[in-house]
């Protein structure tokens, strides 16, 4: 008996995950391939930004 209810709940919970994720996906096509470009250059600037920074302080 137990079995018979996990199975739909689990289905229920996959199906919602995935849902939630195609809807991401067609927002980032919504958005954009140069707009996700940009905002991956921005984001990697930022990081060796930050990097730089760290490294600097401890040189002088």
């Amino acid at each position: 008996m137990r079995h018979q209810t996990i199975i739909p709940i689990s289905l229920v919970a996959l199906t919602s995950t995935l849902l939630t994720g195609c809807s991401v996906i067609e927002g980032i096509f919504k958005a954009g391939v140069w707009t996700g470009v940009i905002v991956v250059v921005l984001v990697v600037a930022l990081i060796i930004w930050l990097i730089t920074k760290i490294i600097g302080g401890r040189n002088k």
